[in-house]
């Protein structure tokens, strides 16, 4: 995958959570697992990095973002999983904005 086409997958991932914004519930479960990710990635890719970094990171990323899904939801909950790659590349989407090199 190029970091092109990766940029406008974590974009479209970003689109689709803020589209959500007047779903309520929906909308507040998805921001917390964006946000259980981002720190992830925090962790994983630490502060200082560059977009092709975190391409790297991507890929490969579904097993991991995965699990951080699955330990944030509760267990009642578990049936209404939201789909993670949406999950995933909206947090790559707003943890690319804090690489050294990002432009918008």
């Amino acid at each position: 995958m190029t970091l092109d086409s990766a940029r406008l997958q974590w974009e479209e991932g970003l689109r689709r959570v803020d589209a959500t914004s007047r779903q309520g519930r929906r909308h507040q479960q998805l921001a917390n697992l964006v946000e259980a990710v981002f720190d992830e990635l925090r962790r994983r890719v630490g502060q200082t990095f560059t977009l092709a970094d975190l391409a790297d990171a991507y890929v490969g990323a579904e097993d991991w973002v995965r699990d951080v899904v699955v330990r944030e939801v509760p267990p009642r909950a578990q049936a209404g999983v939201p789909d993670t790659t949406l999950v995933q590349d909206a947090a790559f989407g707003r943890y690319a904005r804090g690489a050294t090199d990002y432009r918008p």
